[in-house]
């Protein structure tokens, strides 16, 4: 971090604080708490994963489904024997769900200090110093537009990071909360996109992943570069190796996308393509502005353009009025597209939506069979797909020691998944050759076959 501070000619602080922040939700949350870690190192809080020894605890929040929005009330309702030990503890919720419930979530839970929305982060510092004075508020601002620091400094940069390109959303499917949480689609210049990844490079960044809740509405404001010129000036990028992004609406996925994808060699064989459900009666009342038809038809020009391409989707079940007949033309897409990966939920109602007013509503247990089905479908086709990777040669990106077996080493190839093999530690941070020998439901075991300077035996 130190390094990021000279470079911007800064004097780094000494961490003489504890913050523990807690990340609920997507990539857009993660990104959202390395903003929030940068901005509060530069006021001596350093990083802990221990509640005992924080002096300040942030929850950073989803409410896109409603089992994330029970999940961060159950922590707060276990944080509170904590305040009542110790009283100068901060405790902060931010995120989409302190963006939708704002003073409400003061009013109920009294032993929380600091409620921030979702473009309110830079605020934290008076939010904070107010808390320390004994005076609790809740600062949810309309989202408007992207403030989004030129300054990002990392206590550690790692090999990976995310950067966004834009926020927000205008589609307002009738299920989805994000458009009055995260506010209408805006996004960043390209110029502070680009200036970002070459900070974060110099830093020893390898690979990026551009976020954006659609990143395929991507728009200059400057003008001139839309989503896939911008994909192509940072897959430019010197010392740069690999480029990622989601997610990307299919009724905005553009042919000159995935040319970018299938022409430029950083950009990874992987895509995020949200369907949501597999009947065109249940994509109507979703308003996800698409038929099935297209959507696979789209598909299939992905895969004729980049063939091995890894798809991912995800799939909502229980949408009101669903029927069996509804729900076995989601089933059946699994078999259809092939997909590698799945993101699955249980429809709930969210609040500001419209299907929030639509009869039909599914009894819970119905909902969880349903997805209970669909994830076992999805389990043996990516098995089946892990197992036909077998006997190919990957490159893998190493990222460090595998969770589980001694000596081990982990690393994603560019399609995305998780490969485990044996090797040295001191091959974190290259690029590999491994050879896959077995294909498992959420990973890949393979052997490592070749080092840039030499084989390996």
């Amino acid at each position: 971090m130190a390094d990021i501070y000279r470079q911007n000619g800064i004097t780094a602080p000494q961490a003489d604080k504890r913050v523990l922040i807690t990340t609920f939700g997507c990539q857009m949350n993660e990104y959202d708490s390395s903003r929030m870690a940068g901005l509060l190192a530069t006021l001596g809080y350093a990083a802990t994963g221990e509640a005992e020894q924080a002096d300040l605890i942030l929850l950073n929040t989803c409410s896109v489904r409603e089992h994330a929005a029970h999940k961060v009330y159950s922590y707060m309702g276990a944080l509170k024997p904590l305040k009542e030990r110790r009283p100068s503890l901060i405790i902060g919720v931010g995120g989409c769900l302190a963006q939708q419930e704002g003073q409400r979530l003061l009013d109920s839970i009294p032993h929380l200090d600091l409620v921030f929305g979702t473009d309110a982060i830079e605020k934290l510092p008076d939010l904070i110093e107010e808390a320390l004075k004994g005076k609790r508020r809740s600062l949810t601002p309309r989202p408007q537009k992207a403030e989004i620091p030129a300054l990002r400094p990392y206590s550690t940069p790692g090999l990976k990071a995310m950067v966004t390109v834009m926020q927000g959303c205008d589609n307002f499917c009738s299920y989805c909360v994000v458009p009055f949480v995260r506010g209408r689609e805006r996004s960043r210049p390209a110029c502070e996109v680009l200036e970002e990844v070459a900070a974060l490079t110099e830093a020893g960044m390898r690979e990026v992943t551009l976020l954006g809740q659609n990143v395929n509405s991507y728009k200059d404001p400057a003008g001139g570069l839309d989503f896939p010129g911008l994909l192509a000036k940072v897959a430019s990028a010197p010392d740069l190796w690999r480029v990622r992004f989601t997610t990307s609406h299919p009724k905005d996925l553009s042919p000159r996308l995935v040319e970018v994808m299938a022409s430029e060699e950083k950009v990874m064989e992987q895509l995020h393509l949200p369907v949501q459900s597999g009947s065109d009666r249940v994509l109507k009342a979703m308003r996800r502005g698409y038929s099935r038809a297209q959507y696979v038809a789209k598909v299939a020009d992905i895969r004729s353009r980049i063939p091995g391409i890894a798809l991912g989707t995800d799939i909502i079940v229980g949408f009101p009025g669903e029927s069996d007949d509804d729900f076995a033309a989601s089933l059946s897409l699994l078999d259809e597209v092939g997909y590698d990966f799945l993101f699955s939920f249980k429809y709930s109602d969210r609040p500001h939506t419209k299907a929030l007013k639509l009869g039909g509503k599914l009894a819970d247990d119905v909902k969880a069979a349903r997805l209970e089905a669909l994830q076992s479908r999805q389990r043996d086709l990516s098995l089946a797909s892990h197992q036909k990777m077998a006997g190919q040669t990957v490159e893998v990106l190493v990222e460090g020691p595998a969770k589980k077996g001694q000596g081990q080493l982990t690393g994603r190839c560019r399609s995305g998944q998780a490969v485990n093999f044996a090797g040295p530690l001191r091959l974190r941070g290259s690029l590999v050759q491994v050879l896959v020998s077995e294909g498992l439901v959420h990973s890949l075991k393979g052997r490592l076959i070749q080092l840039e300077e030499g084989a390996i035996t």
